[in-house]
């Protein structure tokens, strides 16, 4: 296995995505992000994950068409937030997403929340798909029986689930629920969001002896075995570096079911469903 030579994952829409890339959550719009996509692409990244509700879209949309790489080879997910939802509605903000990255198309399109007319907003991504403005459809962020009732309605079943996974909380019960729909995780929060106990658990420690990697690059290393879909969010160059540095060396079998007994089903996000709703449902981001 060469340096860098990262892996893809083939959807059940038979779209091939990148299986490492960067998020730029909480980046803030303008240099910022710009700066960080950028170093990114050059180094080899060619997955980034942006948001309406990330207000960076422009930011991410710059940095790709400066990087002087053909669009093709660059796989850029996005999310509509709930006021976006709905039959028309969805279409429209569709357009307007295209516009704020300055593409003719987006690779991955997301549902961001459990809330609002989902499966109205679900129709107009279909039709998306169809008309060549979209690639891969998913969602986020989906985890009660809100899941099973826009999977069922769909014709297009979601490519992708990005919800919080890490080996303190690996989703087990999630994967066999959408194991039928050939659906995929993708995991926000992969390093627990830089809990402490958890990078520094001894296990990761040993392991990052025996391979010469930091903790975080074990973490990583067991995400894409487990053909879990990553994009740690820094907006350092050695980080994320040393992040991507994870492609030339592999974990046995034994060392990955020593981090799978890691799981004590603990979260780093819990939120009830009908606080999430009244915090996330009452703000909407900005056009």
């Amino acid at each position: 296995m060469s340096r860098n030579e990262q892996t893809f994952i083939t959807l059940n829409d038979n779209t091939q995505i990148p299986q490492f890339g960067l998020g730029v959550y909480q980046v803030p719009e303008g240099p910022d992000t710009v700066n960080a996509v950028a170093e990114a692409l050059k180094m080899g990244i060619r997955h980034i994950d942006t948001a309406h509700a990330y207000q960076n879209e422009r930011s991410v949309g710059k940095a790709v068409k400066e990087s002087g790489i053909e669009r093709e080879e660059i796989w850029i997910t996005t999310k509509l937030w709930p006021h976006e939802y709905g039959e028309g509605k969805t279409m429209k903000a569709i357009d307007q997403m295209l516009e704020r990255l300055d593409t003719e198309y987006i690779d991955l399109l997301l549902l961001h929340q459990q809330f609002g007319d989902y499966l109205g907003a679900w129709k107009d991504m279909e039709k998306a798909v169809e008309l060549g403005k979209v690639r891969s459809i998913g969602i986020s962020n989906f985890e009660s029986n809100r899941l099973e009732e826009l999977c069922e309605a769909a014709t297009i079943k979601p490519s992708v689930l990005q919800v919080e996974c890490h080996p303190y909380f690996q989703q087990g019960a999630l994967k066999k629920r959408i194991e039928k729909y050939g659906t995929v995780i993708e995991s926000w929060y992969p390093l627990g969001h830089g809990d402490k106990n958890l990078i520094q658990e001894p296990l990761f420690t040993q392991l990052g002896k025996k391979y010469n990697k930091s903790n975080v690059q074990i973490i990583l290393r067991w995400h894409i075995q487990e053909g879990i879909i990553v994009f740690p969010r820094t907006t350092n160059p050695s980080h994320m570096k040393d992040n991507f540095d994870i492609f030339d060396f592999a974990l046995t079998e034994e060392e990955m079911n020593q981090i799978r007994g890691l799981d004590n089903g603990k979260r780093f996000y819990n939120v009830s469903l009908e606080d999430q709703e009244k915090t996330l449902g009452a703000w909407h981001p900005a056009n």
